[in-house]
């Protein structure tokens, strides 16, 4: 298969090449290093990526940022990050690659953990990660040509326990490595319109 990865420099993109790759063409995207790169925020720049790259067999997406931050405090702009960022430059992905993708062929979306276990500061991402869930069980059902689609809801990872550890106390981490089998499992896969836990 032919596989595009968006932000396959991440931890989590990282991950999935290297578990990908021996198997299958993977084509690594980034958003400012690589030899193909795109800015999810920009729906002429994905159609540009496409536009280079033809045809592929399936789309991984494991870009998006969000705001973490108590709620009292935040400002609508603040909230907006997450929803420009996370959750539109996923589904403008997916509306702009379906053309691009051969029939049967699937996206993997990413969402986390906080979609369905909340945590303190995190009503942006908890907010944005329920938004991509219902994206993908609803698109699910009306992708044509036998296209596919899934995401993953990672826990927080064990690499990134440095940088977020704090606002997920409590609970397991995973390595990189183990939440990128979800993805193998969703692009290698049969099943559709799936949230694939990695907790």
């Amino acid at each position: 298969m032919k596989v595009l990865v968006i932000g396959a420099g991440g931890a989590i993109g990282k991950a999935v090449v290297a578990e990908l790759a021996p198997r299958h063409e993977v084509i690594e995207v980034g958003k400012s290093r690589g030899a193909h790169r795109v800015d999810v925020l920009d729906s002429a720049s994905i159609r540009r990526l496409f536009a280079e790259v033809g045809k592929v067999d399936a789309v991984v997406t494991t870009t998006g940022v969000v705001h973490f931050g108590p709620l009292a405090e935040m400002t609508p702009e603040q909230f907006q990050v997450g929803l420009d960022d996370k959750l539109m430059g996923q589904v403008k992905v997916v509306l702009a690659a379906q053309p691009y993708l051969n029939d049967g062929g699937s996206f993997t979306l990413t969402s986390g953990i906080v979609g369905a276990e909340p945590i303190r500061e995190g009503a942006n991402a908890s907010a944005v990660n329920a938004a991509i869930e219902g994206f993908v069980r609803a698109a699910a059902i009306e992708l044509p040509r036998g296209l596919r689609i899934n995401a993953i809801s990672p826990t927080v990872l064990t690499e990134s326990l440095p940088t977020y550890g704090p606002y997920f106390r409590g609970f397991e981490s995973a390595p990189a490595q183990r939440v990128a089998l979800a993805y193998s499992r969703s692009v290698e896969g049969a099943q559709t319109g799936r949230v694939y836990n990695v907790w």
